[in-house]
Parts: C-alpha cells; sequence; structure tokens
C-alpha cells in the first residue's frame, strides 16, 4: 500500500508530440560507396555530428526547429503510443 500510494504522489513527466527538422550543411572526406545506401550514410553522418567536427568532416551549418504539434495532427500510430506512454506505469 505504501509504494502504491508513493507511486500516485509522484510527478508525471509532460510526453508530447514534436515535429523536428534538421538542416546540416557540411563538407566530407568518405569512401564513395557509403553515399549509395541513404540510411548507412545518415547514421555515419548523426554518429559524426554526434563526435563533432574532425579531420574528415567540416560542418558549416547547423539548424534545428522543434515544434510541439497537437495531438490531434499526429497519426494514429503516435497517438497511440502517445496514450500507451501516457497510462504506463513505467513513466510514474
Amino acid at each position: 500500500m505504501k509504494s502504491s500510494s508513493l507511486r500516485d504522489q509522484s510527478p508525471r513527466p509532460d510526453i508530447g508530440i514534436y515535429d523536428c527538422e534538421l538542416h546540416v550543411k557540411f563538407t566530407m572526406i568518405e569512401e564513395k560507396w557509403v553515399l549509395e545506401n541513404r540510411e548507412h550514410l545518415l547514421e555515419i553522418l548523426l554518429d559524426a555530428l554526434s563526435c563533432g567536427t574532425d579531420e574528415y568532416l567540416e560542418s558549416h551549418e547547423v539548424e534545428l526547429r522543434v515544434d510541439e504539434i497537437p495531438e490531434t495532427s499526429a497519426s494514429a500510430v503516435l497517438r497511440r503510443q502517445l496514450i500507451r506512454l501516457k497510462n504506463s506505469d513505467k513513466l510514474g
């Protein structure tokens, strides 16, 4: 009984749905085959950007925009997932 009363009193995190846009301009040295697979290239770029500029990658511009959107504007899949998260015991 004590643990459930503590769980009910703990603040629940505020969860929302966000549109995110990332614009990155860079110059890089890389093997040509990497450019053929977009998903693999994106993975490499995100890893490189998180580590910072080095001798193989020069960032020129990095712009990030994040906007919260109303739940009603999100897809049905995201709305269902949001409801599951809000009702989950894992959040509280």
